[in-house]
């Protein structure tokens, strides 16, 4: 997990208006970086536009992302929590994490979705996440969980 998230790709931030500004805060530090391009949150924007918000997995987690092709220079991961959640949609779920995957290809990233997945399916790891005063409290919880 060290190598795919970075603490400076961490964010915590009040709020945000609609949910694309929650596309755009989240993926904005991997496109600053060099991870992915500007067209990855286009790209994000659109697909949601067409397909509904498909990366809302459940309450309080949105594991945002878009196929490779449409921007993705190089692996990483970006973690953005709301103090106050959004819903990408009226009936839809709040969410305040919003982890957004830059991947590739359809395969190197399995890795990090199981660690993921590991994360987001214990609720302390959850109640961590969302309770965290610091982007390094954050960053922590996804690197000791993998370690563990």
């Amino acid at each position: 997990m060290n190598e795919i998230l970075k603490l400076e790709n961490v964010r915590i931030l009040d709020s945000v208006k609609d949910w694309i500004e929650a596309i755009n805060v989240a993926v904005q530090p991997l496109v600053e970086q060099g991870y992915c391009e500007s067209r990855y949150i286009t790209g994000i924007i659109e697909n949601t536009k067409k397909f509904g918000p498909y990366y809302v997995l459940c309450e309080n987690l949105a594991l945002i992302h878009a196929s490779s092709e449409q921007g993705v220079i190089k692996k990483q991961i970006a973690v953005t929590v709301l103090k106050n959640p959004i819903k990408f949609k009226p009936d839809g779920y709040n969410v305040r994490i919003l982890l957004v995957l830059a991947a590739e290809d359809s395969e190197s990233h399995i890795e990090a979705i199981q660690a993921i997945s590991n994360i987001f399916s214990d609720k302390k790891c959850v109640q961590k996440i969302l309770d965290a005063k610091s982007t390094e409290e954050i960053f922590n919880v996804f690197i000791n969980s993998v370690d563990n």
